[in-house]
């Protein structure tokens, strides 16, 4: 009964549009009153504990390095690198936009920003060309995923943060998956842009003009690269990656670029400091809330009820992408990850699935619902750039989702998608 009303509770408030963070702190602090089983105190106090995690610390800069390359104005230099290499295949406007997507993925980790900085500019041209606003925006909307699938996924360190795993063996885990989701976004790109003829760059192709736009978009390739680099060889930690790519980025901007100044700067940090704070209340949210739900024994079940399938791993990882997909209609990537990723991992550890199996599963469902209705921000903020209406948004998504689903399941069923490059670098086991 407590189950019963306390989660009918957190379905109202998530329904009227009550802040996730504030909604997860304020369950716990009400149960705590009125059972009076501990001070209140211990709300705060286990909130504080929840950031004590040493990783989290890379998240603010992070953010902060893909706010300096926003204001940088890189985007129109990754654009013309996409064109050169993918422009002339039927769809090539589209075809950029994936490849942009995949490129500025390396660079601020965030779904969102993608979503917001390479749709701003390519979901108009798109329909300038010819595509469908709803085409326009489900495609951008999906492949911006990919930001937070590859290094240096934000998603990744939340999770790495509650489990207390490798930050390095998770970012290594989501390349190939990243780039598979890319490359199978192109396959799909270019079946309705075959059908419906849509246009590609007819100018000829030049090794002159690709080494042009490669020098030009090269400073800001070195972002993904030190991080890739820096993490993978153990040159420094995440939180250490985080730091240097803001100095990195900072220089690329005010130095090679001369496109960032001080009213530049200043609007980084402060878009920084907010998006930073909202994730951050989230994740301390997350301390009381996971003791609350542990209580009540709210988890319990869904734990027990998953593992009864570990004997059939085909039936267990339908049933497993099933409750990923529908958990995110209602719930938001990150606090879907703080609630649920600990319990999914240990189901999945009991099918006989590795760790990084499970959490890049974890991981890519989730950010599917950043992508589709009712609570996908990335799915409404690509509408709102295409200026269409959310409903025929939402059917284009569908052969788009289609891939990450596909995806999904061969993160389980072929393991070394997720585990090949991670042992290899000597930061997975097992």
């Amino acid at each position: 009964m407590v189950v019963f009303t306390f989660s009918l509770i957190l379905i109202v408030l998530i329904l009227l549009g009550a802040p996730i963070g504030i909604t997860m702190a304020a369950l716990p602090a009400i149960y705590i009153a009125v059972t009076k089983e501990l001070p209140l105190s211990t709300v705060p106090y286990q909130m504080y504990d929840a950031l004590s995690s040493a990783p989290l610390i890379a998240i603010p800069f992070f953010i902060l390095t893909g706010e300096l390359m926003n204001s940088s104005q890189i985007t129109e230099r990754l654009m013309l690198l996409s064109r050169e290499l993918v422009g002339r295949i039927r769809g090539g406007m589209a075809q950029m936009n994936v490849l942009a997507c995949m490129l500025f993925a390396g660079m601020n980790g965030s779904a969102v920003a993608d979503t917001a900085t390479i749709g701003g500019i390519m979901i108009p041209a798109m329909k300038k060309a010819g595509y469908s606003g709803a085409f326009a925006a489900a495609q951008t909307a999906v492949a911006a995923t990919i930001g937070g699938i590859v290094p240096p996924s934000i998603v990744m360190i939340v999770l790495a943060g509650t489990m207390g795993l490798s930050v390095g063996a998770l970012w290594s885990a989501g390349l190939a998956p990243g780039i598979l989701v890319g490359a199978l976004l192109m396959v799909v790109t270019y079946y309705f842009a075959w059908k419906r003829n849509y246009e590609r760059y007819e100018m000829p192709f030049t090794f002159r003009a690709l080494l042009q736009a490669l020098l030009g978009a090269s400073p800001a390739l070195i972002i993904p690269g030190v991080i890739v680099a820096g993490i993978l060889f153990g040159i420094f930690s995440p939180t250490e990656a985080g730091a240097v790519t803001v100095i990195v980025a900072a220089m690329i901007g005010t130095v090679v670029y001369r496109t960032l100044n001080s009213k530049g700067i200043y609007a980084a940090f402060v878009r920084s400091v907010r998006l930073t704070s909202s994730i951050f209340i989230i994740l301390a949210a997350s301390g009381p809330f996971s003791w609350f739900l542990n209580r009540i024994g709210a988890l319990k079940g869904l734990d027990h009820w998953l593992t009864g399938f570990a004997g059939n791993p085909l039936l267990f990882s339908v049933i497993l992408v099933l409750l990923i997909l529908v958990v995110g209609t209602v719930l938001e990537t990150i606090p879907a990850i703080v609630i649920l990723g600990p319990t999914l991992i240990t189901a999945c550890k009991a099918a006989g699935f590795h760790e990084l199996q499970a959490s890049l599963v974890i991981v890519v469902g989730f950010l599917m619902g950043a992508v589709h209705p009712p609570v996908g921000v990335c799915y409404f903020t690509a509408a709102y750039i295409a200026k269409e209406k959310p409903e025929p948004v939402a059917l284009a998504l569908i052969p788009f989702m289609l891939v990450e689903v596909l995806v999904m399941f061969l993160i389980l069923i072929v393991p070394p998608l997720t585990l090949a490059i991670p042992r290899a670098m000597g930061l997975a086991h097992g």
